[in-house]
This record gives structure tokens, sequence and C-alpha cells, in this order.
């Protein structure tokens, strides 16, 4: 990307905290942190301090990121299930050579921040869809909260939600028939129980799930193992760790 007149506030509005960028500026902090070979701007309203910090480690998302570089292989096509700030979708396309990574996010606030995190490092073969994923096509309520990792489509718990968002929703089996993905990787803080059943499976090689327990509890769990099971696809110990878990189609 030319940076010689380039504004993050006006590309991607949204994107860029101006007086936290002017307060880095000041103390002479980075513009951007790395991790794994992709820039994140450090003035994104989403860049906690904590944040900031596991990127600059390379411990963010660090048992899900480990599965995804191991799992994904060159040429595949990938479907991201709740893209967040854009590190996973980014980290996948520029470490493991995929043909197209497609990323879907609910909340309207992180759209602009996965897009400049995108275009910021030249990442052509991801495309965000600004869309949740049910059984029909329509329009649905989403609760956006003050740490954004804890926004979902349920209203409990209350504390936290700043606003309820009307959020698109696409078919989610016609979409992800039509997009075809080789790889699913899916952190949709308790929305799996709900989604995954609607979706055709026999077509992937490979699934990466961060199970949220404490919300599916462990009748949910198990029906998540059982519905890749029942597609064909095994338990991969190896790449699995805690609450991630992935799924493989045995050769």
């Amino acid at each position: 990307m030319d940076g010689s007149q380039y504004d993050p506030a006006v590309m991607f509005p949204g994107s860029s905290d101006l007086k936290k960028r002017e307060a880095l500026a000041r103390q002479k902090k980075p513009t951007h942190v790395t991790s794994y070979g992709v820039r994140f701007a450090t003035d994104m309203p989403v860049l906690k301090p904590r944040v900031r910090r596991a990127l600059a480690d390379e411990v963010y998302e660090l048992n899900e990121t480990r599965a995804a570089l191991a799992v994904v292989k060159p040429g595949e096509r990938v479907v991201e299930l709740g893209a967040g700030l854009g590190y996973m979708s980014s980290v996948i396309a520029r470490n493991c050579r995929p043909s197209a990574v497609h990323a879907f996010e609910a909340n309207p606030d992180l759209i602009p921040c996965i897009r400049r995190v995108h275009a910021e490092n030249d990442l052509s073969d991801v495309r965000v869809h600004h869309a949740l994923l049910g059984e029909v096509a329509g329009e649905a309520p989403f609760y956006i909260r003050r740490n954004f990792v804890a926004s979902s489509l349920s209203p409990e718990p209350s504390q936290g939600v700043v606003r309820v968002e009307r959020v698109p929703v696409l078919p989610a089996r016609e979409t992800i028939r039509d997009l075809a993905p080789d790889v699913l990787i899916c952190d949709i803080e308790g929305a799996e129980l709900r989604v995954l059943p609607l979706l055709d499976l026999s077509g992937l090689r490979a699934a990466i799930v961060e199970l949220h327990p404490q919300i599916i509890g462990h009748r949910g769990v198990g029906a998540i193992f059982d519905l890749f099971h029942g597609a064909g696809l095994i338990y991969h110990a190896k790449r699995s760790c805690a609450k991630v878990v992935s799924f493989v189609r045995p050769a």
C-alpha cells in the first residue's frame, strides 16, 4: 500500500482512534506491532495494551494459531467464522499460502479494522463478510460489548453491553456450499452449537473449532464432536489444545 497520502481514519472509518494515535506518537510508541509476519496498527480501538503485548509476543490466540499453521495447506480454501480483529485470517494468508480466505464477522465495529489489517499487509486473497450465518437469510440482533471478544448473539450476560445492532444473516448451508472451503475455522463465542449443525461438512478436509463449554455445556461439546465424526472427520489430538479442537478427514 502506498503510504504517501494514506490516512486510515479516512480510508477505513472507525479503524483509527485519533486521540490514541496522538498519545502513542507523544510517547514515541511504535505505530504497528508485528505477529507472525503480519503488522497491526497500534491506534486501532480494539488494540488494548494486553492485546498489543500478546501480538508482539506472538501468544495471541496461541492454541488456535498453532493449529491453523499446522493444518492449513498451500492452495486450500479457508472459511473463518468469527474474524475478530482480522488476526487469524491475516496470519493464515501470510504464512500458509491458501488460494482464498473468507472471513465472517458480525460485529460492525470490527469490520473496518479487519479491512485495514488486510489492506496494510497487502493481503488481496482475503475477503471479509459482514454477516452471521443462520438457517435462512434475514437479520438478527447482535449484542456489542465493551470487550469485543464477548460480543455475541446472546443478550446474557447483560453486563458490558453497549448497544444492539441488526446484522445481516446469510443462509448457512448455501453460503458454505458455494464457498467450498477445504478448512473451516470457527470461534464464535458459543454459537458453534447453533451454526455448525446447519452446515454440510462433507466437503471439508479439516476443521478447527474453539469450543465454549461455559456456554454450550458438556453435552454441547459432545454434540460438536458427534457432528464432525458423523461427517467423517476425526479428532486430531496433536493439533488440539485445551478448548481448541481440530478435526481432519483421514487420507
